[in-house]
């Protein structure tokens, strides 16, 4: 198995998360890179379909190429993000050749986003992607629940949305979900929300979002095995902290260094590259992640 696994685990058992930091952009990869390296922080660097679709990442190929130009495998890993099984748009996505491509490019773990299809549903893509992915010795990262924000309009008001758990994860169909698919790691909805990606709503403010912690804790010890964050970027720091210490092992990062990017590009790509530097710095430092690669004993 891939070693982002095993680090991934530790990071849980140490109350530690590591940060995934999404390429929208392909100039954005140089610069995290270099943040992550400067901080001594260990983080995944990732790319989500959506990302090469729908913004300038190009293909999961690219960013793969523009990684191997600046990694530094004493501080990061590859990461596939959100393969949807039904996209934002409510298409139907082929997902395992995607998958396929990704594990022959050198991605290091892999995520299938089922979460748009009934239970049943979800468990069997889910399942496929890991009896692939495992063959390869390839983390899997699955959805579980409705982590909203990436659909087109706008979102019902969030306090009605954090009122009734719209979409919120369920501890008990967690449990089910760990056991019937094998998966090692889960995104979980606890009321976080993705960043907007319409081109009309993409430079507005992120919505600040916090967490159910107490649904949290049920669904780590339910689930037992590392969860995952995603809507990173918004939620007060505290609060995602607190989450950290319940079982989030990984967070996901996306509208806090795509936004400076895209803000400051028309200044020069780099005017947009130092944004992005800063950014990442200012993320790992609220996450109190500086130094987490020789806590994790990650190669250095």
């Amino acid at each position: 198995m891939s070693d982002t696994g095993k680090i991934i685990t530790q990071a849980r058992e140490l109350c530690l998360a590591v940060p995934a930091f999404n390429i929208p952009y392909l100039p954005m990869l140089e610069p995290v890179a270099r943040a992550i390296v400067d901080s001594g922080t260990f983080a995944l660097i990732q790319v989500a379909r959506l990302e090469w679709e729908k913004f300038e990442s190009r293909s999961l190929e690219a960013v793969r190429d523009e990684y191997e130009k600046w990694k530094d495998e004493r501080f990061m890993r590859l990461h596939l993000d959100h393969v949807p099984a039904v996209d934002e748009d409510g298409k139907t996505v082929d997902f395992l050749p995607i998958i396929h491509r990704a594990i022959a490019a050198g991605y290091q773990s892999v995520m299938i986003d089922g979460s748009r299809m009934d239970f049943q549903e979800n468990v069997m893509a889910t399942k496929s992607v890991v009896e692939t992915a495992h063959t390869a010795g390839v983390p899997v990262e699955a959805e579980l629940g409705a982590v909203l924000g990436h659909e087109d309009g706008p979102l019902p008001p969030y306090e009605e949305l954090f009122a009734s758990g719209r979409g919120f994860t369920d501890p008990d169909e967690a449990a089910d979900f760990v056991t019937a698919t094998g998966v090692d790691w889960l995104s979980v909805s606890i009321g976080n929300i993705h960043g907007a990606i319409s081109a009309a709503a993409r430079k507005e403010k992120k919505l600040e979002a916090r967490l159910n912690l107490e649904r949290l804790s049920r669904i780590a010890e339910k689930a037992g095995i590392p969860l995952v964050l995603h809507g990173g970027s918004g939620i007060k720091p505290d609060n995602v902290l607190e989450g950290i210490r319940r079982g989030i092992a990984k967070i996901n990062i996306g509208t806090a260094i795509r936004s400076p990017y895209e803000m400051t590009r028309d200044r020069g790509e780099a005017a947009a590259r130092d944004a992005v530097y800063r950014a990442t710095v200012e993320e790992i430092n609220k996450l109190e992640l500086r130094g987490s690669a020789a806590k994790l004993g990650v190669n250095v």
